[in-house]
């Protein structure tokens, strides 16, 4: 690589031409003065790459890997637990998925601090609110028994980590501390929400296992069907105070919540609120549970997903 880019800088030099050449280096194309040719007759390519670009290159790539990976294998054992096809410790999965989290950490403080500010672009704020969730299953984990949502939760951070590093790092923005504080209550309220409409999936099998009198894997895995009807009551109460807030916060921050890039957004975010408020009107007043409860939470979830992802989508995408 090294002794193609001097000679095509010769050839370049020879011809009289004043444009440098283009120098492709692992899938960068980049143009370098005629003095950069220079350097390489007695530097190797790979040394006249900045430092902190190679570190940084490299650490995201481990720290990425390594995070799917362990991820990976803890939602795998995890899912034969359940399936009754092995016996083990709860520590085993939790250990490899806090192991996973920590790794996902490092690449998280990677593709969001740039040099221009904080990068929230799609695939950035996946990975983000897929970290924030194993982390809160996690800690949940603790005192409750709610394991086999590591089957949905760490798969889900595996793949959103891995498309965070495909896609590429985008450049950051500027945010003052009103809008973080809007995207952070965002971002809990979401991350909370993922993991009701995992719950409610889990419910919905544990229903229809005991409809059918299958005692065996999943129901025998799982708390009695009252303890997972609260958590996921639970999960939907914080989510609503956390998107509550955030609402709020929207109003007082943007002087127009309506306006053309935020309007699909606000709306969507407004009707999944009122789908939220609905579920938890009816547990109180008519003693909404089991596949009630699923349903009214799948759909408020669909909808608070496409407010959030969907309009993120289509702005930058195509816009």
């Amino acid at each position: 690589m090294d002794k193609l880019g001097i000679r095509i800088a010769a050839l370049y030099r020879t011809q009289g031409m004043h444009s440098s050449p283009p120098l492709y280096i692992g899938g960068l194309h980049r143009f370098y003065p005629f003095s950069f040719y220079d350097k390489l007759t007695l530097h190797p390519v790979n040394t006249v790459l900045p430092e902190h670009w190679t570190e940084e290159t490299t650490m995201l790539n481990i720290s990425t890997l390594v995070a799917v990976l362990l991820y990976s294998t803890a939602g795998f054992l995890q899912w034969q637990v359940m399936r009754g096809d092995r016996k083990q410790s709860r520590t085993i999965n939790q250990s490899l998925g806090l192991a996973g989290l920590v790794a996902h950490t490092f690449a998280i403080y990677l593709i969001l601090h740039q040099p221009s500010g904080i990068n929230l672009s799609l695939f950035s704020a996946g990975s983000l609110i897929s970290w924030l969730v194993a982390g809160l299953v996690l800690l949940s984990s603790l005192r409750q028994s709610v394991d086999n949502l590591f089957i949905g939760v760490f798969p889900l951070a595996a793949v959103t980590a891995l498309a965070a590093l495909v896609t590429g790092v985008s450049d950051g923005k500027a945010y003052d501390a009103g809008l973080i504080a809007h995207i952070l209550l965002s971002i809990l309220a979401y991350s909370i929400f993922t993991i009701a409409a995992l719950q409610a999936i889990l419910l919905s099998r544990q229903v229809s296992a005991l409809k059918h009198h299958h005692t065996r894997g999943l129901v025998s895995s799982l708390p009695p069907l009252q303890t997972m009807e609260r958590l996921l009551f639970e999960m939907v109460w914080t989510g609503l105070i956390l998107l509550s807030a955030s609402l709020i916060t929207g109003f007082i921050v943007f002087d127009d919540l309506f306006a053309q890039h935020l309007v699909h957004k606000t709306v969507l975010s407004i009707v999944a609120w009122c789908l939220y408020a609905t579920l938890l009107f009816g547990r109180i007043s008519f003693g909404w549970r089991s596949n009630t409860a699923v349903r009214w939470t799948i759909a408020s979830f669909i909808t608070l997903a496409l407010g959030f992802f969907g309009s993120k989508m289509v702005i930058e995408w195509f816009v």
